[in-house]
């Protein structure tokens, strides 16, 4: 007998509810607070964005579309320089202006449809892409376990490492009844124990931290050499939300690309970073964590993504709350993310599989093998202050050199076409 699915609209007890939000919003914790600590800003004004965010996210999909909104890291190098230079509200300028483009962008793919996404990421294309969604963070679960990156590898992170990954694995396996919905929960907190026995653990900023703390609420700044340091990250974070989208949709078994549309996540994904960048928090994007929650235990209701997001929003009320979540260790998160990572991963595969990908053809061939060698090989182009990397350029290039075969084959040139018609005679 199969594992149950709780699917997007159904409704959970309480009972269910509770653990089943606290643990996506464990998942998304750790990534989404380090970028506000790169930025230099309190992590709370961004916890309170990423609630709001995502109920907006909820709202704009009539809850079809079940995405919780975290931190994005996309910005990161532009958004680094124009701190530097000019002031962390005017990096806000440069986000509001990006999700006012975005938002213009889902109106634009509103009035002209969504097919032209079968034309440049067919699914030889789009399977990869998706899978180097995961592939390509393996390293960054390694290097936040404290396992590559340094001199001496300790070996209390090892345990907890292995304490973490162990029960969320196997917990997968073994694990019954209510225990099999929230296996990544139970993980974390056999990891945090591990990490207490292990006397790796320091609850110094949760002794010094306030009971009750507002968010740092600022209003952005504008300049147009900010702005246009930034507004090139638009490229990126869409080729990064339709991964998104077409990613849980094969989790969840709905195309999400047609219903609620893409327009509708679009739109609600950049209104939500242009909202953050207006108020001080940084910009919000659909998190992979999150997708690979869904994706180990079945449980794909809205109401559980809407639960993690409320306690998203109290916790950046309570300073102490807070900080004792931030006492989660590294070698936890990445326990717990090697697992997510790989996840999404195997989700671009079965895209493939899905698909009936034929490799017998050599554009299948030839786009699934360009796209996986670029995402993974560390190549970056550099387009201003921004730099396409990864998945990114993987899916730039991808949809390229799919946009070429399709004018090839409009002009009857290419040989796929030819050996189809001598199959039929």
């Amino acid at each position: 007998m199969g594992k149950r699915i709780i699917q997007v609209e159904e409704k959970v007890p309480v009972k269910l509810l509770i653990p089943l939000s606290i643990q996506h919003m464990f998942a998304m914790f750790g990534a989404s607070v380090l970028v506000p600590f790169i930025f230099g800003i309190n992590p709370a004004i961004v916890l309170f964005m990423n609630g709001v965010g995502t109920f907006i996210f909820m709202i704009c999909t009539k809850g079809k579309a079940p995405a919780y909104l975290g931190s994005s890291f996309a910005f990161l190098a532009p958004a680094g320089i124009v701190i530097a230079k000019y002031g962390f509200q005017y990096a806000q300028g440069g986000f509001v202006v990006v999700g006012l483009c975005g938002c213009i962008l889902a109106f634009v793919i509103y009035k002209f449809g969504t097919k032209w996404i079968d034309v440049v990421l067919p699914p030889a294309a789009m399977g990869p892409v998706v899978a180097l969604i995961g592939l390509e963070l393996a390293g960054s679960a390694a290097s936040t376990a404290g396992l590559t990156g340094v001199d001496q590898i300790d070996m209390k992170n090892v345990i907890v490492f292995l304490v973490t990954l162990g029960v969320a694995v196997f917990g997968q396996i073994l694990f019954r009844g209510f225990l099999s919905v929230i296996p990544i929960l139970i993980a974390i907190i056999a990891g945090y124990v591990a990490a207490a026995a292990c006397g790796i653990l320091d609850f110094t900023d949760v002794i010094n931290a306030s009971w009750f703390a507002l968010p740092n609420f600022q209003f952005a700044k504008f300049n147009s050499q900010a702005i246009l340091t930034i507004l090139p990250v638009l490229l990126v974070i869409t080729s990064e939300h339709i991964g998104h989208q077409v990613v849980t949709g094969k989790i969840i078994g709905r195309d999400l690309i047609k219903d609620p549309g893409l327009h509708r996540s679009i739109f609600a994904d950049n209104f939500s970073t242009m909202i953050s960048g207006l108020i001080g928090s940084v910009p919000t994007t659909t998190y992979g964590e999150n997708i690979g929650v869904m994706a180990i235990t079945g449980v794909y209701s809205v109401r559980v993504i809407g639960g993690a997001a409320l306690i998203s929003i109290i916790v950046s009320f309570c300073g102490k709350l807070a900080a004792l979540i931030s006492t989660i260790p590294g070698p936890v998160i990445g326990g717990i993310s090697i697992l997510l990572y790989g996840m999404i991963g195997t989700s671009g595969l079965r895209i493939l599989v899905d698909s009936k990908v034929d490799y017998g053809k050599s554009r299948n061939l030839t786009l699934t093998s360009v796209i996986f060698v670029i995402g993974l090989s560390g190549i970056a182009v550099n387009i201003g202050n921004v730099s396409l990397t990864g998945m990114v350029l993987a899916c730039v290039v991808g949809m390229l050199l799919s946009l070429v075969f399709y004018v090839l084959d409009r002009f009857h040139l290419t040989n796929d076409q030819d050996m189809t018609e001598e199959a039929d005679l």
